[in-house]
Parts: C-alpha cells; structure tokens; sequence
C-alpha cells in the first residue's frame, strides 16, 4: 500500500531550495541581450563603417577634448640659386581651427508594464532596443554630417554640369592634394543624385552603419550616400583624412554603471534597470564618438551645377473655401521669385526651364485657389528660369 509513496520520496528525496548549476537566468538573458546590442553597433556595423571608410586612426579622447582641424600656408621661394649666393627661405606654417568638443552623449529608454503586459518582455525591450540602436547610429551620422557642412571653410571648391565630370575634377584635385600619398578617394553625396546611374547602371550598393554605398564608383572612389549632403552638392576627401575619435567607454564608467562594453569601448549599455515608482525597465546607453576630417584642405566642396535643387512644400487649407496655404523651406535671394503651377499629375521640371510661359507668379505667401488632390510645383525663379522646385498635393478649404 506504502510502496508508490515510498518510490516519491527516494525519486524527489535529493531535490533542494537551490537552482541548478547550469540553469540559464533571467540575468544572463539580458546580459545576451545587451552584448548582442554592443555586437549589432560596434562589430557589425560600425566596424564595416570603418572598413569603408579607410580608417586607420581611432584615437581614445578625453570628455571635452577640442577637435581642430589643420590648414597649412607658405610660398615656395625660387630654387634657381646662383653660385654661392644664399639660398632663400621657403616658409609654411600649420594653422589649427577648433571646431568643437568631443562629449560624451547619453540615452536612456523605457518599457512600461503595460507594454510588457500587451507584447511580452523579450518582444518589448528586443524592439525597443533596435529602434534605439538605430536612433544611436543617426545621432553619430548626424553629428559627422553637421561638423563637415559647418566647419569646413578652407575647402576646394569645384562645379561641373554632371556627376561625372564633377566627380572626376574631385578626385583630380585629391590626386594632387595627397601627392605624396596613394590617395584614396571617398565622396559623399545625396542618394537623388545617383539616382540617375542607379536606374541604368549594373552597381551593387551595400549598406554599413545605416548608410547606402558604392564601391570604386565610375572608377573614381568610394561614394557614400546621405540624405544630409544637400542635393546637387557633395564632399571629397581621401581616406587617410579621416580619423575617428572617440571616448572610451571601459574603466570607471563601465563598473560604476554597469555596463556592458565592447572590447574597443566604443559604446556601453545597461538594461533592465527597474525604475518602481512608474513600473518600468529602463535601458543606458553611453557613446561618445566622432568622424572627423583633419586636415581641412584636403576637403573638397563640390556642386552640381545641372541637377535642379529640390524644396520642400507644404500645403494646408487656406482662410478661404477652395484656397490652399502653401510654405517652403526655401529662402528667396537676390533676382529670384516663386511661380506655381497646378496639375492633375506630377510634371517633370528642369533646371533652367523657362518660366516666361505657363506658370503663375506667387508672392510666397499668398493663399493659392486650387482644388484638394490636385498637384502643385512650386519653382524658384531666376532670370526667367527655374533653378529650384518642389510639389505637393493640394490641402483646399472645404466648404460647410
């Protein structure tokens, strides 16, 4: 009769309050998860960046380090010397421009229990932490964009009417900038403008760091595209111009806050930090890091002079039924002026289009009487052609 409870207890007798040795925690998962998130930024992306880039400085900064960028003056003095006679001197000097620190940038995102609740843990941090990775990766791309557009003074410049030949005068220039080095060309343009060869052409285009690029492109380098390059604009430079600075995230910063590093320090992360007092996890993220071009005449500005700028148009229901409201991001200079034209469809406008015929005149700030649904481009005006345009689609006052 005692004997299946007997069995019970010699099957169960050895059981104790303790965990297994190799059960798999809650704490390891999400240590998984924030090296699978350091993994994803660093070696899988970043890296593949770098590689592409041609980067071969990455040097560790202190918090609020000043990043300069380098020009060189000087005149080479006449070498045909007589015999005897003293030699002049030729006199360069380098001069360095400060164009910002180097800081320490830090995120912090939540889950809420209730998203937990609806969605489940793992799904609710896994895809909140991509968007994060993602965000992260925009801010770095961003900040290198911004210091390149704003602090780059000393730059060649040169115009052409097409890509190509735009291109090719970039990579002649670096050929002649970097002599004394193999010269590795990398330019940076807008996606609309290779949109052209894209449609036509048989080129891979890869993706590192969030970005579109394009090896040895046309024979003449590696081109990276980026929204942030204004269209019909770009920048050259060689590889060996860049260097990436960065703060490292290892040492006190990773033990006092708990983060999970990679092994080079370029990002940390903590997660699952429980905030109680609104029931919800939270995720750290610390970076400090920075592309950078040193030497700021090996830079060269570029311009497109046949792709027509594009601006950006709204439209809203104006104060009037049947009017619209219409804004742009364009500034207006000196000799231009807006005209418009309503259609059914979307019309193809040129750079240098004639404007003398079948557009309307707008002061820029006048509500516009046309119908919702309707098309309306917006070209800027110069000399009776159009050197900028944009379109939406109508937003008209309904009636009662």
């Amino acid at each position: 009769m005692n004997k299946p409870f007997e069995m019970n207890i010699q099957l169960f007798g050895n059981l104790t309050d303790s965990a297994e040795s190799n059960l798999v925690t809650k704490s390891q998962m999400v240590k998984v998860r924030e090296v699978d998130f350091v993994q994803q930024f660093a070696h899988n992306s970043l890296s593949k960046l770098i590689e592409v880039l041609g980067v071969t400085r990455k040097i560790p900064m202190q918090e609020g380090t000043t990043m300069y960028m380098y020009t060189t003056t000087g005149t080479l003095q006449s070498g045909s010397v007589s015999e005897g006679a003293v030699i002049p001197l030729s006199q360069y000097a380098r001069n360095k421009t400060a164009v910002g620190n180097i800081t320490l940038n830090k995120w912090r995102k939540a889950v809420s229990a209730e998203a937990i609740m609806k969605s489940g843990y793992d799904e609710a941090v896994r895809a909140t932490d991509a968007a994060l990775l993602r965000d992260v990766q925009k801010t770095v791309r961003s900040a290198f964009f911004n210091l390149i557009n704003g602090a780059v003074t000393n730059s060649t410049v040169v115009s052409e009417e097409t890509l190509q030949a735009a291109l090719a005068e970039a990579w002649a220039q670096l050929q002649v900038k970097f002599e004394d080095d193999t010269a590795q060309p990398v330019h940076f343009l807008n996606p609309l403008d290779i949109g052209d060869y894209l449609k036509t052409a048989s080129i891979t285009v890869q993706t590192a760091f969030g970005m579109n690029y394009i090896e040895d492109f046309l024979g003449l380098g590696t081109v990276i595209l980026s929204s942030h390059v204004t269209q019909g604009t770009f920048f050259s430079t060689a590889k060996e111009n860049i260097v990436l600075y960065y703060l490292t995230m290892n040492g006190d910063i990773a033990s006092k806050f708990g983060l999970t590093v990679d092994d080079l320090g370029y990002i940390g992360i903590k997660g699952d930090i429980p905030t109680e007092q609104r029931a919800q996890l939270e995720t750290l993220v610390m970076s400090g890091i920075q592309f950078f071009v040193e030497y700021a005449q090996g830079v060269i500005k570029g311009t497109i002079s046949g792709v027509l700028p594009r601006i950006t148009v709204t439209s809203e229901a104006g104060t009037d039924v049947g009017d619209t409201k219409i804004t742009t991001d364009y500034t207006l200079g000196a000799s231009e002026s807006y005209v418009y034209k309503v259609t059914d469809d979307p019309i193809l406008v040129k750079k240098g289009d004639s404007t003398s015929s079948g557009w309307t005149s707008w002061n820029g700030s006048a509500d516009i009487t046309a119908a919702s649904g309707k098309i309306i481009t917006i070209a800027v005006s110069k000399s009776s052609a159009v050197i900028a345009a944009g379109s939406a689609v109508v937003v008209a006052k309904a009636g009662a």
